[in-house]
């Protein structure tokens, strides 16, 4: 195996198809990284669990228990926010917004190249290792703590994937401002873009989970400019001239 560069971590691949995964095991340790192993989804979760990886790879469709599942429960009963590359043959947004949904914080579409794999994994890599200071940003009646990742709306828990929390505290930070597509996304995935699909499925999950419940959105897409998190109501109130009685 050669010398670790900065990039390399502690893989778990979990594929049932052990010519991919032999396949992908090897490149990935001469690139430096170390791999483990998993063929079903039982041992896949139990790992997964059990150590601390820079980033789980997970196929969609395993014996045992599918990836969806393993995702849901790494997220949902292990409340684990180790970093998800979901490999999936299906390529239909139906498809990539119920692995979003799940938990994944990427997916790749089989057959793939292994190559585009490895930036992947470094672009989560380092949106992980990324020094998160300690800060509670506040829009309208949603708090956000970036250090215990505590996430509330008029004094209700949520729970959203770490990419959502990571769009939730680039919105917050620059709220009211609007945040065009190409600065979240670079802020999010570095220079490793993902498909047109990606980021508009993150933020369909977002929404459904900070918004959908409430009275009114925070969560606002300004056409051919990005996107801004924002009370609206709020802002309008603000505006309104105070009269003056003489």
């Amino acid at each position: 195996m050669s010398s670790r560069d900065e990039h390399a971590g502690l893989i778990l691949l979990v594929e049932d198809n052990r010519q991919i995964a032999e396949m992908v095991g090897e490149f990935l340790e001469r690139r430096g990284y170390s791999v483990d192993f998993a063929q079903d989804g039982v041992s896949g979760l139990h790992l997964a669990v059990s150590n601390s990886y820079d980033v789980v790879v997970l196929d969609l469709m395993l014996p045992g228990i599918d990836g969806l599942d393993v995702c849901r429960k790494l997220r949902g009963d292990a409340k684990k926010s180790t970093p998800v590359l979901m490999l999936t043959a299906r390529d239909t947004l139906e498809d990539k917004l119920i692995g979003l949904e799940a938990g994944a914080d990427d997916y790749l579409v089989k057959p793939f190249e292994v190559r585009e794999l490895e930036a992947r994994l470094r672009a989560l890599i380092r949106r992980d290792r990324r020094q998160v200071s300690s800060e509670v940003l506040t829009v309208g009646d949603m708090t956000l703590d970036t250090a215990t990742l505590r996430l509330t709306r008029a004094g209700q828990e949520l729970t959203v994937s770490p990419i959502g929390l990571k769009l939730l505290a680039i919105l917050m930070r620059e709220s009211p401002r609007v945040v065009s597509r190409r600065d979240i996304e670079r802020e999010i995935w570095g220079d490793t873009l993902p498909d047109s699909d990606t980021l508009r499925s993150h933020l369909y999950n977002l929404r459904r989970v900070i918004d959908k419940p409430f009275d009114r959105p925070l969560l606002h897409t300004i056409h051919s400019a990005g996107y801004r998190l924002a009370d609206l109501e709020t802002e309008a109130t603000a505006t309104i001239p105070t009269s003056h009685i003489a």
